[in-house]
C-alpha cells in the first residue's frame, strides 16, 4: 500500500499498514535510488511496532535498484545523517514517523552531505516513480550491516569539554523512544551526570505518554519529575529523538527561541563572528544574542530542508528552530538531539542554574508561543492582516508574513497540510503581547 498523501512537505508519513504497508516502502526504496543513482546508502530505523519489516523492505528496494545499502541497526535519526556524512555516503534512509502517534510509520531521506529530500528536492519524483512501480532493470546491490556507534559517541562528544562538566543531576524523559537505545553509550562517558532516566525502554506502543514534547499534554511528566528530583534540568525527546526540549531548575518550560540563543552565545564564544541561522517565528532574543556574541544572525525559512540548504550556502556554525530543531556545522551540517543536551550539560556548569542563565531573556521578551486557527480562506486572511498591520511596522514574505515593529513583531504561516493559520508573536513587555496577540487574533478569527 502507498498511498499518495503520505508524502509530505518534507518526509514520507501515513497510518500503517492502511497508508504505507511494506510493498509501499520496497517501492520507496526502489524509486529513491533509481531517481537520485545512488552507489551507497544507509538504512536505519526507529523502534515502531512495524519499522523492521519495514526498513527491510526499504533496504531490498534499494539494493534491487543496484545501490550497496549499509544497515545501521535501530538508531536514532541523527545517527543515519552521520552514517552519510562521515561515511562519505550517497543518501539514507531512516525508517521512523517520528514524533507521531503509534499508528504511523514513515521515513525520512536525505542525498549526499544529508542533505533532506522534500516536497521540492525530489520527494515528489520519487513518489511518482514509486505509484508507477514501472522498474529499470539493474543489476542487485548488496546489503550489510555496518557499525556507527563508535563514531557517533567520539562525535557528539566531540562538542563538549567533558572535563569542564560539573557533577549535574538530570531528568531525562526518553518517551519510550530512540533516545532510550541512543544515549546510553554517550552517558557511560560523562560519570560526572547524575541521570534520571525515564521511560528508557524503547517502545512502539509508547505506554506512557505520546513522543511529542510540544504538546503541553506531554510535558506534564518531565515538568514534575524534574522539579520532584530537584534536577538541575530536565530533557525531554521526540520518537526518533533529534529533538530535545529543556525544563529549568524551577520546573519552567524553556522556548526554542530562548535554547537557541543560549547555544548561539556558547558556540560563537569559540567561534567568534560566525554565522547563525534561525527561523522567522523566533523571539528578537535570538538575533540580539547574536550579535552580542559577535555573531552574525541569518533569518530563513521555517523547516529543516531550508536550515540545512542556507547552513551549507552560509557556512554557518550554528542553526536554530523554534521547533527545538538544532543544527550544527560539525555535524554534517544536520540536526542532532544529542548535541543539544550535551551542550545544556555545558551551559549549567557554567552558570549553576539554567534559571539564571535564562534569567535575562524572560525579564526582556514575551512571546505568545505558537497559537493554530482554522481560517476558510487562507490568502485572504492573510492579506487582510496586511492591510490591517503592515502600515504599523516593516513587513516581509520570507515565510507567510512577518511584520515587526519597535515594541512588537509577529509572524503568521499556513499551514503545508490543513487549512490553518499558525500565529507566533513577541512584544516587550506582558501587556503589550497580550493587548496586540488580541487585536492580531480578533482580525484572524473574524
Amino acid at each position: 500500500m502507498l498511498d499518495p498523501k503520505a508524502f509530505k512537505a518534507y518526509d514520507v508519513r501515513g497510518l500503517y499498514p492502511s497508508e504505507l504497508d511494506e510493498g509501499g516502502a520496497y517501492a520507496i526504496g526502489r524509486a529513491y535510488v533509481e531517481q537520485f543513482e545512488p552507489a551507497r546508502i544507509a538504512v536505519g530505523r526507529d523502534m515502531r511496532l512495524s519499522s523492521p519489516t519495514m526498513a527491510a523492505a526499504v533496504r531490498e528496494g534499494a539494493a534491487d535498484a543496484g545501490a550497496e545499502v549499509l544497515d545501521v541497526g535501530m538508531v536514532g535519526t541523527e545517527m543515519v545523517y552521520i552514517a552519510v556524512g562521515e561515511l562519505e555516503l550517497d543518501g539514507g534512509v531512516m525508517v521512523t514517523a517520528s514524533h507521531n502517534p503509534k499508528e504511523y510509520t514513515g521515513m525520512k531521506i536525505v542525498r549526499r552531505g544529508a542533505l533532506p529530500v522534500g516536497g521540492d528536492s525530489g520527494l515528489l519524483d520519487v513518489r511518482d516513480r514509486a505509484l508507477t512501480a514501472q522498474w529499470r532493470d539493474a543489476t542487485r546491490g548488496t546489503i550489510r550491516e555496518e557499525d556507527i556507534w563508535a563514531r557517533f559517541v567520539d562525535r557528539v562528544l566531540s562538542f563538549v569539554d567533558v572535563d569542564a562538566l560539573k557533577p549535574l543531576r538530570v531528568v531525562i524523559d526518553a518517551a519510550n523512544g530512540i533516545a532510550g537505545v541512543m544515549l546510553p553509550p554517550v552517558l557511560e562517558r560523562l560519570p560526572m551526570i547524575d541521570v534520571v532516566r525515564c521511560y528508557f525502554e524503547p517502545d512502539g506502543t509508547f505506554p506512557n505518554h505520546e513522543p511529542n514534547p510540544l504538546l503541553p499534554e506531554n510535558r506534564e511528566f518531565i515538568i514534575r519529575k524534574t522539579t520532584e528530583e530537584h534536577a538541575d534540568f530536565g530533557v525531554a525527546f521526540d520518537g526518533d529523538a533529534d529533538r530535545c526540549f529543556f525544563v529549568d531548575d524551577t520546573g519552567d518550560f524553556v522556548p526554542g527561541d530562548f535554547t537557541t540563543a543560549l547555544f548561539a552565545e556558547l558556540i560563537l564564544g569559540r567561534e567568534p563572528a560566525g554565522k547563525v541561522i534561525y527561523d522567522v517565528r523566533a523571539s528578537w532574543a535570538v538575533p540580539e544574542a547574536i550579535r552580542a556574541a559577535g555573531g552574525e544572525p541569518l533569518v530563513n525559512r521555517v523547516g529543516h530542508a531550508f536550515i540545512k540548504q542556507r547552513m551549507r550556502e552560509e557556512d554557518a556554525v550554528f542553526g536554530g528552530e523554534v521547533s527545538a530543531h538544532y543544527y550544527f556545522r560539525d555535524f554534517s551540517q544536520a540536526d542532532s538531539g544529542t548535541v543539544p543536551f550535551l551542550l545544556m550539560c555545558e551551559l549549567v556548569s557554567r552558570y549553576g542554574k539554567l534559571s539564571t542563565a535564562l534569567a535575562p531573556f524572560r525579564e526582556r521578551y514575551f512571546l505568545t508561543g505558537e497559537i493554530n486557527t482554522p481560517v476558510a480562506n487562507v490568502p485572504a486572511k492573510l492579506a487582510e492582516l496586511e492591510e490591517r498591520f503592515g502600515r504599523e511596522g516593516n513587513v516581509s514574505h520570507l515565510d507567510g508574513l512577518s511584520v515587526e515593529a519597535d515594541d512588537w513583531h509577529f509572524n503568521v504561516r499556513p499551514s503545508n497540510t490543513e487549512p490553518l493559520l499558525r500565529l507566533n508573536l513577541e512584544a516587550r513587555t506582558q501587556a503589550g503581547m497580550e493587548a496586540k496577540r488580541d487585536e492580531v487574533l480578533g482580525v484572524i478569527r473574524s
